[in-house]
């Protein structure tokens, strides 16, 4: 069956509606708890989750890096849930993650502003100005999010397969619509591409994260790609030194069989503020 992905946002009860679909179809929801629960299996701890989940990194400084690093551990657990079938992915650009997959369903929910701070409110029992708050900070750092990390604008309704106003539809009808579509037969059609790709972006996910906790590389200024088992780096370093420690914390990574090196070295001084 379909993976299913839901991008939302803040106030449109898209949280109910993800948890009802999981229990209809049987479906692991995969939210901000599952993978708390998760993270330290990866080596994530749990309080650096919650300051990097869904915040985009600058890549300046070391603490950026950092947070790059823990950002690509956060999509290896969402990667290697999907691999095992049956999950929703909540949040955190998993449509944008799983662009290439044909066998996801990509859902996202919408309402009018005020409609959103008035289901806030209510549901969370706050003044409706601290909930226009909150709802212009969430789409804020949410569509930032996107655009930062997947180069796309967070409203294109094109990156979507269903798009929900939710102030329009009831909840009950969001969820047959969802049901079904989670059947079409056509979305299997790519169940085993759907796998190779996973493995391959998991493997890549993997290099890069080890790549970027390295103090021995200043910048990733080239390409990781890989097939199959193969990893290809391509692009420029700023010295051998960095050359060679690109080469050997790749060809480290578990998974790894092969490295092709089209590695350039450019020499340069870096400008100090």
């Amino acid at each position: 069956m379909a993976i299913i992905t839901i991008s939302r946002e803040m106030g449109t009860g898209a949280y109910h509606v993800a948890r009802e679909v999981a229990k209809r179809l049987k479906h692991t929801l995969v939210d901000g708890n599952k993978i708390i629960e998760l993270a330290p299996q990866f080596g994530l701890d749990p309080e650096i989750l919650k300051r990097v989940d869904e915040k985009p990194p600058v890549y300046i400084t070391a603490e950026d890096r950092a947070h790059a690093a823990h950002l690509n551990t956060i999509e290896i657990i969402l990667l290697e849930c999907a691999k095992k079938g049956n999950v929703i992915l909540y949040g955190r650009g998993s449509q944008d993650l799983l662009a290439g997959a044909q066998n996801v369903l990509k859902i996202r929910f919408v309402a009018p502003f005020e409609d959103r701070v008035e289901s806030l409110s209510e549901r969370e029992w706050i003044d409706p100005d601290l909930a226009r708050e909150l709802i212009r900070k969430s789409d804020h750092q949410r569509g930032g999010f996107i655009h930062f990390y997947f180069n796309r604008d967070w409203h294109d309704p094109l990156g979507y397969d269903l798009v929900f106003n939710s102030a329009r539809m009831s909840q009950s009808a969001i969820i047959e619509s969802i049901v079904a579509a989670a059947k079409d037969p056509r979305l299997k059609d790519g169940d085993d591409e759907t796998d190779r790709l996973i493995d391959e972006m998991i493997l890549c996910k993997k290099v890069e994260t080890e790549l970027l906790r390295s103090n021995a590389i200043e910048n990733i200024h080239f390409r990781i790609s890989v097939k199959q088992k193969a990893v290809k780096l391509s692009g420029h370093v700023h010295s051998e030194n960095e050359k060679r420690e690109t080469l050997r914390i790749a060809a480290a990574v578990e998974g790894v069989a092969k490295i092709d090196d089209d590695l350039q070295i450019v020499n340069y001084k870096s400008y100090k503020e």
